[in-house]
């Protein structure tokens, strides 16, 4: 599922980190910015230390300086403009508001929720510095003294680095935004749903590295020879975010993935490919999914990603529905979905037990208002997981049914409609949902009637057996559930968060 933003987050260090004198440098961070602006000797003193910098990232990640960054002082006026400019010209905050009705029907977002106005209120609060990869220009804020901007001036520069690499506006965006309408089409965006937010998870972990290994400079370590500095620790601290701290799970988890995940995704590189592996390398063969950026083992192996097919549907929808969306309920995406429906205890023990989903929305014809289009209500849901073992398809569908009588009202379970025990059906204020647990898959439809629904199930079930049942994912299409909110926030700059 497709959502993120690239502003420099940086989430930094908590427990047990050991992070020399960047810990005064962390601790100005967490100070309520100045309305003041800083004075020309500090701004010459921090128009000088770019190239300091620079410098310094090009040494760390072995990424050669193939010309000069400009550099610019802007005003929180200017960054604010930026950010309203961006939620309403940027096709990735176009495609996150489309998702989010899908959003809503899968209960990562309450029904009242308004994404659009809160998401520029945590941007506003968040925003510490960003990149900016169409004019190749690093924005210095005129409010920040230059001892609290150069650590993520290291993060940031080391963005434009990429840039002289690969170039980042063709290189960070490989997914159609085109709707699927036939099978061919379907499996297309199938197959490269998640390229995106593995993308991003590189650009953000590689600039992380960075961040900390200059931050860790004075010591004399890094992230190659502190073998005491665990990222999994690593989380974002939101005592001085009143905004971020009432953010719903998926936008937290969205914002921060490319960070933390990315950065572990990184350290595993560099012990175990070095620096040319886990920068320039990365950058030239990127990860195609959320599951290999979790999963860093897998992309080292080359492991095939497990990538289900999705089967013509397309006979039995047309006349009543328009297609919506289609794409991989991926690795992360069930992170999100079990630690929500289930707790952090549960998410931790199911998710590694994923292997593979996906999903298939549409919505009804009979929508004709705006406010019947914004509703659940118009939305039918179709998705596939599989699991490792039938033992974990079991237990992710008992907890997805607890989950039903929080998202809709009047949830009944509806045991004389079920044609066998691999069924559970209930009745809802949105219609009927089926559960189909069978083996190691569990299929689940919502909003269509039984009839349909069982059809739906034989088909995508059916279309997974034999060796065409993973499928390898492959780069250039439409990304997964929470793809399109990833790759918002990582395209609006470094956040607060990130660098506590």
């Amino acid at each position: 599922m497709k959502m993120v933003l690239r502003l420099a987050l940086v989430v930094m260090m908590t427990a047990g980190m050991c992070l020399g004198q960047a810990t005064d440098s962390a601790a100005t961070q967490k100070t309520k910015p100045s309305e003041t602006h800083i004075t020309p000797a500090q701004a010459k003193e921090l128009f000088h230390s770019v190239g300091v910098i620079l410098k310094f990232a090009s040494d760390d990640t072995a990424l050669p300086i193939r010309h000069e960054v400009k550099r610019k002082l802007t005003t929180r006026e200017a960054v604010e403009k930026y950010l309203v400019e961006k939620m309403n010209d940027d096709k990735d905050a176009k495609r996150m508001e489309r998702s989010e009705i899908v959003l809503k029907k899968f209960g990562l977002l309450d029904r009242d929720f308004q994404l659009r106005p809160f998401l520029l209120a945590l941007l506003k609060e968040q925003i510490e510095a960003y990149y900016d990869s169409k004019t190749k220009t690093v924005n210095l804020l005129d409010w920040a003294t230059p001892d609290t901007q150069k650590p993520v001036l290291a993060h940031e520069l080391t963005h434009a680095l990429q840039d002289q690499h690969v170039d980042l506006d063709k290189w960070e965006d490989v997914t159609s935004e085109e709707l699927s309408h036939n099978v061919k089409q379907d499996n297309q965006h199938i197959q490269t749903d998640e390229a995106d937010t593995a993308r991003e998870a590189v650009l953000e972990g590689q600039a992380m590295a960075v961040y900390v290994d200059y931050s860790l400079a004075p010591s004399g370590k890094s992230l190659s020879n502190a073998p005491d500095l665990d990222t999994d620790d690593l989380g974002g601290d939101t005592s001085d975010s009143p905004v971020l701290s009432r953010a719903p799970l998926v936008l937290k988890e969205s914002l921060l993935f490319p960070y933390q995940d990315g950065l572990h995704f990184e350290q595993v590189l560099i012990k175990s490919e070095g620096k040319q592996g886990a920068f320039a390398g990365v950058l030239d063969r990127p990860p195609a999914s959320s599951y290999e950026i979790m999963n860093p083992r897998a992309y080292i192996r080359k492991q095939k990603v497990p990538v289900l097919n999705m089967p013509d549907v397309h006979s039995l929808l047309d006349a009543d529905y328009n297609p919506y969306d289609v794409g991989v309920m991926g690795q992360l995406d069930v992170r999100m979905l079990t630690e929500l429906f289930g707790g952090e205890q549960l998410s931790r023990t199911i998710t590694p037990e994923w292997d593979g989903g996906i999903y298939y929305a549409v919505q009804s014809k009979k929508a004709k208002t705006d406010a019947e289009k914004d509703s659940t209500a118009s939305i039918g849901l179709l998705y596939l997981s599989r699991w490792k073992s039938a033992e974990a398809a079991s237990a992710f569908a008992k907890m997805y049914a607890d989950e039903l009588s929080k998202k809709y009202s009047g949830v009944k379970r509806d045991t004389d409609s079920e044609a066998d025990p691999t069924e559970q059906v209930y009745q809802t204020s949105e219609g009927p949902a089926l559960i189909v647990t069978k083996d190691n898959m569990v299929f689940i439809s919502e909003s269509f009637d039984l009839p349909l629904a069982r059809k739906f199930a034989f088909l995508m079930i059916g279309a997974q057996g034999g060796e065409g049942g993973l499928q390898a994912a492959k780069l250039g299409s439409t990304p997964e559930l929470a793809a399109s909110m990833v790759h918002f926030f990582a395209g609006c700059g470094m956040m607060r968060a990130e660098a506590q």
